[in-house]
């Protein structure tokens, strides 16, 4: 059976953890030898050990990093077959590469997912990392166009066959659309980090232009406690912290959403794709979101949920006052919303294409351009 390796070089659990611990748990229940090589973070490390993947550890600081070189590229000559390394980020791919050559192993496969939004850094370092990665996955089209868009005009240092863009998904078994319970206010969630860039600053000044109405907030998430503060500071002072429900972070916010009528993302940062997003649709669940990244490539407006520009507290709260008052709306927009997650953006549309990318056979996965979806998810 082949071997998959996960650089994970977080120190606690965010999107990014998230999408190499689902991978690593399918391969593991397929039979494959896999491996996390982490920073030695218990809270990291856990969530692995429960899964069954094992683990080693390296310090994981960069490019001068020779012991995390030196550590991967004794693992490297330990196994035999056919050998994935999948890293997130271009320092850890450096580890990757330089382990590769070290070992003597030149046939270990090395693969990248971007998670970001972010223009190519065009360096000496980097254009040697771009040559030699067999895979360079891109998590949406925006990711992809950002990135390329630093060689306009000009030749790329990483051929297109190595380009590959497949949305995220949630390792979940397939969930039938479930209404949300009757009889109890109308309720609003936010789930995920909480962090300037996801915008609970405008969230709540959104709120601040509902008092009065019965719909309620629920926020969901850790962050840092000078910026919990400065939030709640914000509820008091727009007299809306009777509004708002406090819950923090869990592992699993599936039992959350469930309770909940409908999600709000307003991020004001671009999202290269957002876990959240599909979280919603997977439960059958509409969704208000920011417009600014990836989210118009697997929300349509008005038909999964409505997509809003960012940093518009008053259009913001129209539109959650909207949903909140036509439950028939919220009915539609989540049955399509479920609809569209099974078709489209469900486990095996993820993992089956990565896959293909890891076994070698993924020229026929390589597409570059997409062309757009109507609505309904059609094409």
């Amino acid at each position: 059976m082949p071997t998959l390796i996960h650089i994970v070089g977080g120190n606690r659990w965010n999107g990014i953890t998230r999408y190499a611990l689902d991978i690593c748990s399918h391969f593991h229940s397929r039979g494959w030898e896999v491996m996390a090589l982490t920073r030695d973070a218990k809270a990291v490390d856990s969530l692995f050990e429960k899964e069954g993947i094992k683990l080693f550890h390296a310090p994981l600081r960069g490019f001068s990093d020779y012991t995390s070189i030196k550590t991967l590229a004794g693992k490297l000559k330990e196994t035999e077959g056919h050998v994935v390394v999948h890293a997130h980020g271009f320092r850890n791919v450096f580890t990757a590469l330089a382990a590769r050559r070290l070992s003597g192993k030149r046939d270990v496969k090395v693969v990248m997912t971007r998670h970001k939004v972010r223009r190519a850094v065009d360096s000496w370092i980097l254009k040697i990392i771009y040559r030699n990665l067999d895979a360079l996955i891109f998590v949406s089209r925006a990711a992809r166009d950002r990135f390329v868009s630093t060689w306009h005009n000009r030749l790329m240092p990483i051929t297109p066959e190595k380009m590959h863009v497949i949305h995220n998904s949630l390792n979940i078994p397939p969930l039938p659309y479930t209404p949300p319970s009757a009889g109890r206010p109308v309720t609003a969630m936010f789930h995920g980090p909480i962090k300037a860039a996801k915008g609970l600053e405008i969230l709540i000044d959104a709120f601040a232009l509902l008092k009065g109405t019965r719909i309620r907030l629920r926020i969901v998430g850790s962050g840092t406690p000078d910026y919990l503060d400065r939030l709640r500071r914000r509820a008091v002072a727009k007299g809306v912290v009777e509004m708002i429900d406090w819950h923090k972070h869990t592992d699993d916010p599936l039992p959350l959403i469930a309770e909940a009528d409908f999600g709000v993302l307003p991020s004001v940062a671009e999202e290269a794709f957002g876990l959240s997003n599909i979280e919603y649709m997977a439960m059958g669940r509409p969704q208000i979101a920011s417009s600014n990244g990836a989210q118009p490539e697997y929300i349509t407006d008005g038909w999964e949920g409505i997509l809003i520009p960012p940093s518009n507290p008053g259009f913001l709260a129209e539109n959650i006052k909207r949903l909140a008052l036509d439950p028939d709306l919220r009915l539609r927009m989540g049955e399509n919303a479920c609809k569209s997650y099974s078709q489209r953006l469900s486990w095996p549309h993820f993992i089956d294409p990565l896959t293909r990318i890891y076994l070698g056979s993924d020229r026929e996965n390589s597409q570059i351009s997409d062309p757009p979806l109507e609505a309904g998810g059609k094409r």
